[in-house]
């Protein structure tokens, strides 16, 4: 019997590395719509203006794919095992010890039409990956894949937080999936653990003392000074709330090549990573993530942190 149109979905995502896929109709998120407006209202997106273009088409996505009648949510697993060796060393976030994951992913989507179309024919629509105004997490915990967990990030009750989250945002009628319940009941972890207080109520962020923020998204000159102490060591983004969550314990080591650390980055010593210069950091960062950063970016971490 022939896979009927949800099914051929779920298993193409199956096929292609997808930890879980979720469904949900194409439509205003009109309480995320109000969590957003507040969020930005109060200027918790700091200098992330870009956060505040495109309202409209970030809350509704048939206003962003015309046509579009579901939204299906992939999950793409990063976690891992590996850690820097050097415990004085600068630290790296974990989704960054391999290739850029939006290399990767996107190979993966473009796939994804591909053996879709070739089932069942001409479909129109558009994949993302962290890289348009879709509120990719909201799409997922709508999807059933998890639910939004105290420091925002979407948790998942099998595997834990330590994913990326991609769409496809496709002219196909499927068949939704239904939300999951709120699981992280009275725990705190998350928001005991952040050094920068910078988790807030009603699963909020306030970017502007996030430390993935501070060492990825503010292209100021300086830190600001208020946060010397308060670093933990992070040069290019943050795993505290994450590592502290007791969901994380059932991540499983990812089987993605391609995210596997690259050169002797895990090798690398407090020292090299003071010396680290412009060719190192160009041959050590290709197709990273942390070119994000760039090289000055970099540098301007590690000094704050010295």
């Amino acid at each position: 019997m022939p896979l009927n149109n949800t099914e051929l979905v779920k298993k193409i995502g199956h096929q292609l590395g997808f930890d879980f896929v979720g469904i949900s109709k194409a439509g205003l998120l009109k309480d995320d719509a109000i969590w957003l407006e507040d969020w930005l209202a109060n200027n918790r997106n700091g200098k992330m203006v870009y956060m505040e273009n495109h309202f409209d088409k970030r809350v509704d996505p048939t206003k962003l794919v015309e046509g579009s009648k579901s939204v299906v949510s992939l999950l793409y697993n990063y976690h891992t095992k590996h850690k820097q060796k050097d415990d004085e060393a600068p630290k790296l976030a974990k989704y960054a010890y391999g290739e850029d994951y939006h290399f990767v992913i996107r190979d993966k989507l473009n796939e994804f039409f591909y053996l879709l179309e070739e089932q069942i024919g001409k479909i129109e629509g558009r994949s993302f990956v962290d890289s348009a105004p879709v509120l990719d997490r909201a799409w997922a915990r709508k999807s059933g894949l998890g639910w939004i967990g105290k420091n925002s990030m979407l948790i998942n009750k099998q595997r834990g937080s330590d994913f990326f989250i991609a769409e496809l945002i496709i002219d196909l009628e499927l068949e939704p999936d239904g939300p999951l319940k709120d699981y992280c009941g009275t725990c705190t972890k998350c928001i005991d653990a952040c050094p920068t207080e910078a988790i807030l109520p009603q699963r909020q962020i306030d970017s502007k003392r996030c430390i993935s923020y501070l060492t990825i998204e503010l292209k100021d000159e300086f830190i600001p000074t208020e946060f010397k102490s308060k670093m933990e060591n992070w040069m290019f983004g943050c795993d505290i709330c994450q590592d502290v969550c007791p969901w994380n314990r059932f991540g499983i080591q990812n089987q993605e090549q391609r995210f596997q650390p690259k050169l002797n980055l895990l090798d690398m010593t407090k020292e090299n990573w003071e010396q680290l210069e412009q060719e190192d950091f160009s041959a050590i960062f290709k197709r990273s993530a942390v070119k994000r950063t760039k090289f000055s970016g970099l540098k301007r971490n590690i000094r704050f942190l010295g």
